[in-house]
């Protein structure tokens, strides 16, 4: 099957559940980019809830292709904080030989586990092509994602709340597991009180044990609350890596944190903060 008529088949399954959205489609291109633009999109809405079987498999296919082209990066390939230094001073007490850096798409990382910052309902972003990181991971991961996270939700009976965090398989991702944590939310151009402040670093802390509890060997930190919830990136970064440090001096684990940044402001944030120059 080629990819556009693989295109062509996943999104007339979705169209067939949601006809609403059949006067919307027809705007798309008939050719690749529109059609996985369209199917991207159809994925963002679809409630969480059962699909075809042939839908999944050949998903599945198009996804893992997808994570293919766009390069798997595994942590074996990526230098340490220690590594990058060049003998430059760290902060004292950093644990950097378990430290990574790296500027990129999170959904490439070949880690044990990535963090994913999620809202409240833990289901992913319901925007068509929305540019955050719950958008990009739930679009890389498949449907199932958001089928597995409603599942947790309904055991849980209530909203995520702010500080804590969920573990799910990461499905067509590279990753074995996505952490799911909801940051604080910070309204535009002020500053965050020190409950806020806590309450993000409580995301590092509850992802850190979570993957310690599943006996993971890597996770990757996306900038939590940074983006969409406003929080200040400097003050972000300096408690991700305090928070950081803090856990890895004070517990008798193998794991490797990667600091993931995607914008080059971020990147530099992050090199400050790290005392890499």
């Amino acid at each position: 099957m080629t990819r556009l008529k693989r295109l062509l088949f996943l999104n007339e399954i979705l169209l067939n559940e949601m006809p609403h959205y059949r006067e919307d489609a027809a705007g798309f291109p008939k050719n690749v980019n529109g059609q996985r633009r369209l199917l991207r999109s159809l994925m963002n809405v679809r409630p969480a809830g059962e699909i075809a079987r042939e839908f999944l498999r050949e998903q599945d296919i198009l996804l893992q292709e997808e994570a293919t082209e766009k390069g798997i990066v595994r942590l074996s390939s990526l230098p340490t904080v220690a590594d990058v230094s060049q003998g430059n001073a760290l902060p004292r007490g950093m644990p950097a030989k378990r430290m990574i850096l790296w500027q990129g798409d999170i959904t490439r990382l070949a880690a044990d586990g990535i963090v994913n910052a999620a809202n409240s309902a833990l289901l992913g972003c319901f925007v068509p092509c929305h540019g955050c990181i719950d958008n990009a991971i739930h679009s890389a991961a498949g449907v199932q994602l958001r089928n597995a996270c409603d599942r947790l939700m309904k055991e849980q009976g209530h909203e995520e709340p702010t500080g804590r965090a969920k573990i799910t398989p990461a499905f067509n991702l590279p990753s074995r597991y996505v952490l799911h944590t909801v940051g604080p939310i910070i309204s535009a151009g002020r500053n965050p009180t020190a409950k806020e402040a806590a309450l993000l670093s409580d995301c590092y802390r509850s992802c850190l044990e979570l993957a310690a509890k599943h006996q993971l060997q890597s996770l990757a930190f996306c900038c939590i609350s940074t983006g969409e919830f406003h929080f200040p990136g400097e003050q972000a970064a300096q408690i991700a890596v305090q928070t950081v440090s803090d856990w890895l001096t004070q517990h008798d684990s193998a794991l490797t944190v990667v600091f993931d940044v995607f914008k080059t402001e971020d990147a530099e944030v992050y090199r400050k903060v790290l005392g890499i120059k």
